[in-house]
């Protein structure tokens, strides 16, 4: 068993300011991508003391405050910045941070650990069936492809972009609920179980034969 980085007494906080910074980040900065944030956030000395559970760090400054002091260690000059988001925990970007945050203290490692196995494009896709979920489930599945890396894209998700259609878009076109089509995407459930009308259904609305979205 893992010995967490840190008391639980911090992780709140931890798991809501680094929510904080990412969804800042994105709002404030966004020619700034989430990867090349955690890179300079690696950089600034800030990440290291985040994983050992530094007080001042983890609790002792808001998500906004780390991202100004990350700016400011690697671009070495002051900014004034726009003031703190009024309202967090809305968008997928103070998820991604929120469940890095849980997964980094379980797991006692490097963020550049996490992020090397598991890129942000792989959260986006976790985020619809995820971020509805305790985090410790979230975690399970994150570390999973961490473990045996990210599975080839099913062939669902495969064909519906292709065609460029969104997930609410295939599920108007067929008649299957988007919560069903975000787990067939990322294989909580078995799109070779689905019932024969599904599976016709969605093929259908694919312009693909039943059989060329059927795992192997």
């Amino acid at each position: 068993m893992m010995t967490p980085a840190y008391s639980r007494l911090y992780l709140d906080d931890a798991m809501h300011n680094l929510g904080e910074l990412t969804e800042y980040t994105a709002l404030v900065t966004p020619e700034i991508t989430l990867d090349e944030l955690f890179k300079m956030f690696t950089i600034s000395g800030l990440a290291a003391r985040f994983e050992k559970g530094d007080p001042a760090v983890v609790s002792g400054m808001s998500g906004t405050e780390l991202h100004h002091r990350i700016m400011e260690k690697c671009y070495g000059e002051y900014r004034k910045w726009p003031p703190a988001l009024v309202k967090y925990d809305t968008e997928a970007e103070y998820w991604y941070g929120y469940i890095l945050a849980y997964v980094q203290w379980e797991k006692s490692c490097r963020f550049s650990d996490i992020l090397n196995k598991v890129s942000f494009s792989d959260l986006e896709v976790l985020y619809p069936a995820f971020h509805t979920v305790s985090e410790h489930r979230a975690f399970i599945e994150i570390e999973n492809r961490m473990n045996y890396g990210s599975s080839q894209v099913a062939r669902i998700q495969e064909y519906r972009k292709r065609l460029c259609l969104s997930q609410r878009e295939l599920a108007e076109d067929s008649g299957v609920n988007v919560r069903t089509l975000q787990q067939y995407e990322i294989r909580d459930k078995d799109i070779n179980k689905a019932s024969f009308e599904k599976i016709i259904a969605l093929a259908k609305a694919l312009k693909c034969r039943p059989e060329d979205i059927m795992e192997l």
